[in-house]
C-alpha cells in the first residue's frame, strides 16, 4: 500500500477532537501549554525553552507550528461536558517519508490538568489510525531520554523501543538531549489498537478541568 498524505481534516473522538493548527488556536495553546511542569520532561527544549512574555511566546510558536508537506500539526479540545471546545494540547504527524511509508507522532504537549486521563490514549489512536490508514508502514514516537513520564506512556501504548540515539540535538539551554525512539509497524497496529481501545473504554467521560 502507496502511502499518501492525510486530509487536514478534524480527527473527532469520544473524549477529545484533532483540529488542524489554526493561528488562532494560539491563546489557547498558551494558556494550556506555558506551565513549567510542560517544559520540565523536554517539550519545547526543556525548562529554558518556557516563553516569559509576550515576545518569547511568539518567537516560540513560530518556530513550532509549521503546517507544511511533511508536518501536519494538530490542536486538541475536549469533547463533551462543561469544558467542551477547551484546547488542553497539541501533537503533530510529521516527517512524513511518503516514498519510505514513515512518519513521526510528536511535538506534543498537554495542559497538566489532563495528565492521566483518556486525552493522550485517544490522540495516539487517531493519529496512528490515520497514518495507518493512509498506507504508512512505520510511525516513530520519541521523546528526551529524561522525560520517564513520556517514555511512560510511549511504552503503555504498545510502541517498541528501538533504541537511544546519543547526543540527537541541543536542549534550549545548550545541553546534549539523548532521544529514546520507540515504533509502532503496520503488522503491529491491530494488537496496538485494540489495546488503545480497551483502555478507551475504561474511561468515564467526558475529560474536565476542574
Amino acid at each position: 500500500m502507496t502511502a499518501t498524505r492525510p486530509p487536514a481534516e478534524p480527527l473527532i473522538g469520544r473524549f477529545i477532537r484533532l483540529d488542524p493548527f489554526a493561528p488562532d488556536d494560539l491563546p489557547g495553546l498558551r494558556a494550556a501549554l506555558v506551565h513549567p511542569e510542560v517544559f520540565a520532561g523536554g517539550y519545547g527544549g526543556g525548562p529554558a525553552g518556557l516563553p516569559h512574555d509576550d515576545a518569547e511566546w511568539a518567537a516560540f510558536a513560530a518556530g513550532q507550528w509549521q503546517p507544511g508537506p511533511t508536518q501536519m500539526p494538530w490542536t486538541i479540545r475536549i469533547v463533551g461536558g462543561p469544558d467542551d471546545g477547551t484546547i488542553v494540547g497539541t501533537s503533530t504527524l510529521g516527517d512524513l517519508d511518503l516514498a519510505n511509508e514513515a512518519a513521526h507522532i510528536g511535538w506534543t504537549g498537554y495542559d497538566p490538568r489532563v495528565w492521566g486521563t483518556a486525552v493522550n490514549a485517544e490522540a495516539k489512536r487517531l493519529l496512528l489510525g490515520l497514518a495507518f490508514d493512509h498506507g504508512f508502514e512505520r510511525v516513530k514516537i520519541q521523546t528526551d531520554v529524561i522525560n520517564a513520564r513520556s517514555r511512560a506512556a510511549i511504552e503503555k501504548l504498545g510502541a517498541v523501543f528501538e533504541g537511544i540515539v546519543r547526543h540527537a540535538k541541543r536542549r534550549a539551554d545548550g545541553s546534549w538531549r539523548d532521544t529514546v525512539v520507540y515504533s509502532v509497524l503496520r503488522d503491529e497496529w491491530p494488537a496496538v489498537r485494540a489495546g488503545l481501545d480497551a483502555r478507551l473504554a475504561a474511561f468515564d467521560g467526558p475529560v474536565t478541568l476542574t
